[in-house]
């Protein structure tokens, strides 16, 4: 099931990223704008767009946070694979994620002296 997500997940995110996804968002705001003098501005005419938001975003939230947290995933191990393979990095860095923003903003002034 896992990897089920992962492909329908990657697949959500690139459409979602789409000029065309875009512009079939805006179209549908237009679409429920102009319905409104038809509905004359009812509670319901609102509930419909403020729902449908809801749970999209919601599960658009979760594909999306998904992708993105193994697209990290997948950046860290290349970068620990390229550390390891230059001898004259420092290897205290490859775990840089799990420095606290302070630790992070130190070590970048003492690159930024060092160059």
């Amino acid at each position: 099931m896992s990897e089920a997500f992962r492909r329908a997940a990657d697949r959500v995110a690139q459409w979602v990223g789409s000029p065309a996804f875009f512009l079939a968002n805006v179209l549908l705001v237009v679409v429920w704008l102009a319905l409104g003098p038809v509905f004359h501005w009812s509670d319901t005419w609102q509930l419909i767009v403020t729902s449908g938001l809801t749970v999209t975003t919601q599960l658009l939230v979760i594909l999306i946070q998904n992708t993105q947290n193994r697209d990290g995933r997948a950046i860290h191990l290349k970068l620990d694979e390229v550390l390891r393979a230059i001898g004259e990095a420092r290897t205290e860095l490859a775990r840089a994620e799990e420095m606290s923003e302070d630790e992070i903003e130190s070590r970048i002034e003492e690159m930024k002296e060092e160059s």
